[in-house]
């Protein structure tokens, strides 16, 4: 087996076995506690930048397959595990991961102690880091790695979005039509809004506010993404036009992000983020508590004890984390607008907050009826779809 390293940038080092493409990578070191799910996190396009350790030890088992992918192709950075199948034993698997990964260019590192290594990212934060399966010089690669640019101030959304407008048509009779902002959508979010109806009109991340509402939508979404939204002026810009316009609007992850940014909130950087399957969050609302699946590094700066005078009327926090009271959640009681920081579309993960998509439709079905409506109170409600 050819030898690899690991290097972070605060010099420590973790030696291992090649896995995936040889060769050499720099990227943010976070970790992702998903026991299944290693496809969907690989080809999230909220994980560009990132070198992702998987947790869970035994990585790879499934295989992979051409239906699970969450975008046209893989984002990480790199990829660590500590104990790789040596073979798929999955009956919908064309292929072994690590064959996938070495076609995709993704460079790996198999066999060091991820129990360590997430201690220690839990400890000191989350840093840049870098991968080489070609050179075992870690002095070299530590150079590389503290030359190499952070996540603070990164704009990435426009590198995984896609270029060209497309659309997703509804399943059966359609009864809505949104414009949905691609800032590294999954193909699983406009899957499961076509199963409601509706049909979703995907634009590139640089969408204004007039190219989103040039079709006249019932309403509009903003995806998750990868980078710092406070790099993302753009799309500030964008919702700014939708709220002034008053169409029913609904952001998750990064999206939630950039709400909070339009509405006049700060954000900040986590010290090692939400990444994985498993995050407890409490709906403020409805008082229920559902487990979610995250991946941001980044959070909404707002207060959790009152609401927030915005130039869109008053805000309030209706989602937060259980772990450390992170802002899960954004409402508008004055207008048609809700966010939430986590991944309502399951792709991996539980099926606890997929309602959220019917709230949606809800909102856009009373912003039509009266054309006065705003945010929905939640209703505690079961999902019983399958994964995406």
């Amino acid at each position: 087996m050819t030898e690899a390293i690991l290097v972070l940038e605060d010099g420590r080092t973790f030696r291992g076995e090649a896995y995936g493409k040889v060769g050499t990578t720099v990227g943010e070191a976070v970790f992702a506690t998903g026991m299944t799910g290693y496809q969907e996190t690989l080809t999230d396009p909220s994980y560009a930048g990132q070198i992702v350790t998987m947790t869970a030890p035994h990585i790879g088992n499934t295989g992979v397959n051409g239906e699970d992918d969450e975008s046209r192709r893989m984002w990480v950075a790199g990829f660590v595990v500590r104990d790789p199948a040596r073979r798929p034993a999955n009956w919908r698997a064309t292929g072994s991961l690590d064959d996938e990964l070495a076609a995709q260019g993704v460079v790996g590192i198999s066999g060091i102690d991820t129990r360590a290594l997430t201690r220690h990212l839990r400890e000191r934060g989350a840093m840049r880091a870098g991968i080489s399966s070609e050179s075992g010089d870690a002095d070299a690669l530590l150079a590389r790695v503290r030359a190499a640019e952070g996540m603070t101030g990164a704009d990435l959304a426009p590198q995984v979005s896609t270029r060209e407008p497309y659309v997703v048509p509804a399943e059966g009779e359609r009864r809505f039509t949104i414009a949905a902002l691609d800032l590294g959508i999954k193909t699983a979010t406009p899957r499961h809004l076509a199963a409601l109806g509706v049909e979703t009109h995907v634009l590139p991340s640089t969408a204004t506010a007039a190219d989103l509402l040039a079709h006249g939508p019932d309403g509009v979404f903003l995806s998750n993404g990868p980078g710092d939204p406070a790099a993302a002026d753009y799309a500030v810009a964008a919702v700014r036009g939708v709220l002034d316009a008053g169409r029913p609007l609904f952001g998750i992850c990064f999206g939630n992000q950039i709400l909070g940014r339009a509405l006049g909130l700060g954000t900040y950087k986590l010290r090692f983020g939400h990444r994985g399957l498993n995050q407890p969050v409490l709906d403020r609302v409805s008082g229920t508590v559902r487990v979610t699946s995250h991946n941001h590094g980044f959070a909404v700066d707002a207060p959790l004890d009152r609401p927030t005078d915005t130039p869109y009327g008053r805000a309030e926090v209706s989602h937060v984390g259980l772990n450390d009271d992170v802002v899960e959640g954004l409402r508008l009681l004055d207008a048609p607008a809700f966010s939430v920081q986590f991944h309502p579309e399951s792709a991996a993960g539980p099926h606890d907050a997929a309602p959220l998509f019917q709230r949606f439709v809800d909102l856009m079905d009373a912003h039509r009826r009266d054309g006065t409506a705003v945010s929905p109170a939640p209703v505690v409600q079961h999902s019983t779809g399958e994964n995406a």
